[in-house]
């Protein structure tokens, strides 16, 4: 379970301080699927970080499953990503100089994986995405859909507990979008826990809980029928 307690994150520089979330109080059970939904500026992505130990609150309390790690060193919270954490990024983030294959395999050489494990994991992910055909391509020679069926494989080649997908969908057309929302109910559906942010209110609607955000509070939640 994900549980923030009383966070807060203010960035300082010499002149302006900027309070970009305000005393958040969030819990996230395990196997959840929740949509964080907002006005550009409100928060989101912060929110999205602190959950994913890319950034750390100022102030507040950060559990994962049972472990406050607000106050970990940098060191510690690389294993919490590493055992935990799976993200999927708006921008794909693949490298061009590499191949399919090889994009998804670099979440495991992290790890320390033994070469013929990542051969295993990276055939069955990439199989399961349904671009099997498509591992020896760079990512230039790819559809946008084809894509970030590649981000959501890193993502899942290491069977993390939780994905955050910071708008998964919002480079894709609406058949491709509408493609990644189906993967993600389907790693749900399998009891993984999901946390979406997303302008869309069509692709929030596949969330079982929708989180509004405004100037860095939560303003609103409401649980969605099954």
């Amino acid at each position: 379970m994900l549980k923030l307690n009383a966070v807060s994150k203010v960035y300082r520089t010499d002149e302006v301080e900027t309070t970009a979330l305000h005393d958040i109080n969030l819990e996230i059970a395990d196997g959840e699927f929740t949509a964080i939904m907002g006005p550009s500026g409100c928060g989101k992505s912060t929110l999205l970080n602190i959950l994913g130990t890319l950034d750390r609150p100022t102030s507040g309390e950060f559990w994962i499953g049972g472990q406050d790690v607000a106050r970990h060193s940098e060191r510690q919270l690389a294993r919490v990503r590493r055992k935990h954490i799976g993200f999927i990024f708006q921008s794909f983030n693949l490298l061009e100089e590499l191949s399919v294959r090889e994009n998804v395999e670099l979440s495991l050489l992290y790890r320390g994986v033994s070469s013929g494990e990542r051969r295993r994991k990276v055939a069955a992910v990439l199989e399961r995405m349904g671009i099997a055909h498509r591992a020896d391509h760079r990512p230039s020679q790819l559809s946008g859909g084809q894509q970030q069926r590649v981000a959501v494989a890193r993502a899942l080649v290491c069977a993390p507990n939780v994905v955050l997908a910071d708008e998964p969908t919002g480079n894709l057309d609406s058949h491709h979008g509408d493609e990644v929302m189906g993967l993600l109910k389907a790693l749900n559906a399998e009891g993984a826990t999901i946390v979406m942010v997303t302008h869309s209110a069509d692709h929030a609607a596949n969330a079982r809980r929708i989180v509004n955000l405004f100037d860095g509070r939560i303003v609103a939640e409401h649980q969605q029928a099954a």
